[in-house]
Formats: structure tokens, sequence, C-alpha cells
């Protein structure tokens, strides 16, 4: 397949910069190559590129060819650009983070919810994807509007007191989309192409929920796929009965559907950086550690919109993922080396331990590259002494059946371990996972290391 790469030196670092360019290239192309990902990905220090490449695909099915100017749906990477909506609506005295949902909103079921409290996820109101699951005709596109009728219709209980705790709710953001739409006086599409989009020269960047209800796709518009078990190929999934709520949630936006290239996401970010839109007071509150995520968790906040780490080696990461069916994507920021790591898939290929290397591999640390696994025969008996629990950052249990290893977990298919040498072995299920055992000259096991998409782990037995 084509590939577009752009690799651009810088006059800092340029000796570091060229290495890790060429690492990103190694370790991508190897997971395009060899374990399917598709999709766009752009690394930048101090606001511009040093490394931008497309793999595969916009199109499965007419192999029309990615470029760095196709544009992805963002899905939840979406929520920053409503917070900046509300954040730009507060700066014009439109509204105060402090006031009730129900100012703006009259017929909002819930007392005493605020609008800080769905910027940061802290509402406790209840998950409209369920609610529309059960109540909601799937013939029947919604809107945000509906969202608001079926809140107020079904009116589930709070899942805590507002203000008290943490849980993700894309309900909240939906709700969000509402007020700036109430305030302002216009459609959420047509704010944030204004106030946010125009300003910044983010030309191929827009608010896009009007797929099912005019059928109309944009040009150069990466169309998520899924892969089929059944039919062994990609496909959309519309075709795809288990994903019939991409048709009926299409016209909801706020929490997803705004869509945009790797390229003006790196615009937005360097925007962020310099407070080009609001004042920096701001955006330094949108992107502060306001509410912890998980009890006793010191190390995991959301700000408004996005996802906030304040104290690592690399100084605050700020980031945020999104996954809608056909498509994976990460936006990172991180403040000590001043990178940005973009990457966005039309077949859902971010995974968190692609991402968790891809950060590896900027903190200039050694991993195993992806290569192309070839499964050889070997002596059955030497499956019986890799038999057995292990013990890493996780317990692994490998058994034997049929004369062959297969890695158990309780409640999950168990899956084949295939070999690639007497002592080396490849997941089966066409992930990029290896384990490989150490043994002493009398062939005892002494341990074992998990490779995880290049990532390498000492595994100790234990029974």
């Amino acid at each position: 397949m084509k590939k577009i790469l752009l690799l651009l030196l810088f006059p800092l670092s340029l000796t570091a910069q060229k290495n890790i360019g060429d690492q990103l290239k190694q370790f991508m192309t190897g997971q395009h190559e060899y374990f399917n990902f598709n999709g766009n990905i752009l690394a930048a220090i101090n606001g511009k590129p040093f490394y931008q490449e497309s793999f595969g695909y916009a199109d499965f099915n007419t192999k029309r060819l990615l470029n760095d100017s196709t544009v992805f749906e963002l899905a939840s990477v979406s929520k920053q650009f409503t917070a900046m909506g509300i954040i730009i609506c507060k700066e014009k005295g439109l509204l105060s983070y402090e006031d009730k949902v129900k100012k703006y909103l009259p017929n909002f079921p819930y007392e005493n919810i605020t609008i800080r409290q769905l910027l940061t996820h802290s509402s406790g109101i209840p998950d409209y994807e369920q609610q529309f699951k059960k109540n909601w005709d799937h013939k029947k596109i919604a809107g945000n509007k509906d969202v608001l009728d079926v809140l107020i219709n079904v009116n589930d209980t709070l899942a805590f007191k507002p203000g008290s705790k943490w849980e993700y709710s894309n309900t909240g953001y939906a709700m969000l989309a509402l007020i700036i739409e109430k305030v302002t006086e216009k459609s959420y599409n047509d704010f944030l192409a204004a106030n946010i989009f125009k300003p910044l020269g983010m030309r191929h960047t827009f608010v896009y929920n009007t797929r099912r209800t005019t059928g109309k796709i944009p040009d150069n518009y990466a169309l998520g796929f899924g892969w089929s078990d059944s039919l062994k190929k990609y496909i959309l999934p519309d075709e795809d009965p288990k994903a019939d709520f991409v048709y009926y949630l299409d016209g909801i936006a706020g929490d997803g559907c705004v869509n945009s290239t790797t390229t003006d996401l790196l615009k937005w970010e360097n925007a962020l950086q310099a407070s080009t839109l609001v004042s920096k007071a701001s955006t330094n509150e949108m992107l502060s550690p306001l509410v912890q995520m998980n009890a006793g968790d010191t190390t995991n906040y959301y700000g408004f919109g996005v996802m906030v780490q304040p104290h690592t080696s690399n100084g605050k990461i700020v980031s945020h993922t999104g996954g809608w069916p056909g498509y994976n994507t990460y936006l990172l920021n991180r403040d000590k080396k001043k990178e940005t790591l973009i990457v966005l898939s039309n077949n859902e290929k971010v995974s968190g331990q692609i991402r968790a290397t891809l950060e590896s591999i900027l903190n200039g640390e050694e991993i195993i590259m992806p290569y192309n696994h070839k499964e050889v025969k070997i002596d059955s008996s030497l499956i019986d002494k890799y038999v057995g629990k292990y013990s890493a950052f996780l317990t692994l249990v490998f058994i034997k059946k049929d004369g062959k290893l297969y890695r158990h977990r309780d409640g999950t298919a168990d899956i084949e371990l295939k070999p690639e040498s007497d002592t080396k072995f490849f997941y089966g299920d066409g992930t990029d996972r290896q384990i490989e055992f150490i043994v002493d000259p009398d062939g005892k096991v002494t341990k074992g290391w998990f490779i995880n998409t290049g990532q390498k782990g000492e595994l100790k037995k234990i029974q």
C-alpha cells in the first residue's frame, strides 16, 4: 500500500528527533504490515511535526487510500471541543460554570447539577446509550433534544450525589451541546465552526452528525470499518446487527461527532498551549487536574474534556482517547518536552498497548519491533515443561490441549500459543503478543518473558 511520509528535522535535538522518528516509523510500519493497523499518525515537538504518516485505506471497499488530509471521526476526543465551547460562552458572559443545568434546560429532570459537574463527569446522570437501547425506536435517528426527552421520560435515578465522585458520562456532554445552543442561539455545529475551527484555520474539521439522515459523505473521509470473524473481512458497522446503535444515535453530538485530521489537531493543540482562543487562566483551568478519576489514585484526573496526569517523569500529561464502531483515536500532549502525539484509526486499531509503546518510543526506551511470526513444528513433549501459572503485572496460565500450548483465562476462550522456536511462542489470535521461556542447561524453565506490542516484562513461574 502507498504510504505518505513527512519527516522534518528542527534545530533542537536533531539526532534525537531523527532517531525517534525512525523508530516510530519502524514500529508503525510493522503494526500496519503484520497486525493490520490502518490510520494516520503525527508526532510533533514544540508544535512542529517531525513524523507524520498514513497507513492503509480510507475505504476498505474501494481501496481508496488515506493521506495526511483525510478526515476521521474523533469520537470522545470531541469532548475537549465541547468543553472549549462552554469556556468561550463563559468568557462571553453567557453562563457560569456554577450555574444549574436547569437554568438553561428547564425540563432537565435533575436538581442541583451544575455545568462544572457536566464538564468534569461528576454529575451522576444516567447513560443515555443504555436508555436508548431500551426506550427508543431503533429505526429513528435521535438528536440531542431527544436525549433530553428520554432523560425526562425515563427519569432514572442518579448514579451518585452530584459532585461526590467521578464517572464518565457521554450524556453530560450531550447536555453541554444543548446548553451552547441555548445561550448562543446557534447550532452546536455552527458555533464550533465560527468560534474554534475557522479562527484556528482548521480547514478540514467540522461536526458531522448527518451521515445517516443525508447519506452524504465528505470528501477525503475515512470510513470506519470493523473486522467480521464470520465474513473474514472488514465491514462497515452499518452491516453489523450488533452495532445498530451507530444508526439511531447518529444525530447526537457534543460527546462525539467532531471530525478532523492529524494536521488540524496539531493546530488545535498548539492553540491550547498558546491560549489562542480564551484567556490563559481559562486554558489553565481546562487542563488542570480538577476531579480525581478513581478513589485512591492520585495520578489520574479529569479537567474539562481532557484526562490529566499532573506529575509524571515527563511533566504534566494531557490526553484523551476516543472509540466508536470503526474508529479509535488518541491525542496526547506532554509538557516537559513539548511533545504532541496524534493517532487516528479507522479500523479500531489504537489499542492501549499501542499507545503505551508509542510513549515508550518517545521516552527513548528500548522496545522489540514488530515482525512476521512464522509457526514451526516442535516436539510436543516440550510443551509439558511450559505448562503452569506465571506472574508478571498480571497472572498468566498456560495449559496443554491436544499437544498444543494455550493461554487460559476463566470466562474467555483459550488462545493458542504457536511456536516460532523451541522456547518462543506467539499468540494465535493475531495480536502482537509473544511468550519466551528461558531454560537452564537441564531444560528446566527458570523464567519467561511476556512481550506485549514490543514491551517486554519478566514472567516468574509461581505454580
